[in-house]
């Protein structure tokens, strides 16, 4: 396991320049995080853990695309991570595996991931910032970033205008943003 400290513009140098002693660092010190929010919107273990690879192997493809101006090198990690569990979800081959378990493994691969996966969100501390949200605010953000709806699929299930739903989770993540810095000072 790696310890070397990096500043995040020390490790998105060396990540460029494909460090592999870098990457080590950056999957020891966040792939609990990304598994995390994998794990809540697949709610499959192995598949959690399957896509968790697909995601660092794309982090490490793809990171001379991040732009430090527009955000800290996590939140881009996040979005690959949420939008490749979103993809997997929506994908024929997904739908096609889901048709065929049986009920039985269903029920029993459900309750456990459950667990773990409220477990997880616990360990990151996720769900405390989360409580702190207002219900609505929360539920949006649940939905939104955990649970792979669109804002379309809100705004439809909530029988609201999509630009309620748009500016309604805005203002949570101002919110949410408004929380974590308070809780860095």
């Amino acid at each position: 396991m790696s310890s070397a400290p990096y500043s995040e513009e020390v490790l998105i140098t060396l990540l460029r320049k494909k460090n592999e002693e870098a990457f080590r660092y950056l999957y020891d010190h966040y792939a609990a995080a990304l598994y995390g929010v994998v794990l809540k919107v697949v709610n499959e273990q192995e598949l959690a853990n399957d896509l968790l690879q697909e995601i660092f192997v794309k982090i490490w493809n793809r990171i001379d695309s991040y732009d430090p101006q527009k955000g800290r090198l996590f939140t881009w990690m996040l979005h690959i991570a949420r939008n490749t569990a979103i993809d997997m979800l929506r994908s024929k081959t997904y739908h096609q595996q889901e048709k065929n378990q049986s009920l039985e493994s269903n029920v029993h691969i459900g309750n456990s991931i459950q667990m773990s996966s409220s477990m997880m969100v616990d360990q990151m501390g996720l769900k405390n910032v989360l409580n702190m949200l207002s219900e609505e605010q929360r539920m949006l953000i649940e939905k939104a970033y955990f649970r792979g709806y669109t804002q379309e699929e809100i705004a439809k299930e909530l029988q609201v205008p999509l630009g309620t739903v748009k500016t309604r989770i805005r203002n949570a993540l101002l919110k949410l943003r408004e929380i974590l810095q308070e809780k860095r000072t």
